[in-house]
């Protein structure tokens, strides 16, 4: 394979790119505890005590987004539910079993849509 000039312009942009995020992320990082160090100096010059505050602030854990499962299967039920008719349209000839292909992602969304709603009744 040979690379072109553009293949290496592409490459060094991403790098750039890359460095670039985390070299701004590093900036605000260290924006942030300049200020906090600035307001604990101005606190101690006047006498005023303040708690120690942790340097990266705690991530608690998320909660889960209910309407996830939904639309997962949603998607998964309307894209093999159209694979499986364009596939029934396209090969009709010798390969006409091959419409079938699209089946697990169909009981899948299925599967996903159904325990939402079981899970949804069970809660009340």
């Amino acid at each position: 394979m040979s690379y072109s000039v553009g293949d290496g312009v592409v490459v060094l942009g991403l790098a750039a790119g890359i460095v670039g995020y985390f070299y701004v992320k590093q900036q605000a990082r260290n924006k942030r505890l300049e200020i906090i160090h600035e307001e604990r100096m101005a606190a101690m010059e006047k006498g005023i005590p303040l708690p120690e505050f942790p340097l990266e602030p705690m991530r608690g854990p998320r909660v889960p987004d209910p309407n996830v499962l939904p639309i997962l299967g949603t998607v998964l039920l309307s894209l093999s539910m159209g694979a499986m008719i364009v596939l029934s349209r396209i090969y009709p000839g010798a390969t006409e079993g091959f419409w079938v292909a699209p089946l697990p992602l169909l009981f899948l969304g299925i599967g996903l849509l159904a325990f939402h709603f079981l899970k949804r009744d069970a809660g009340r």
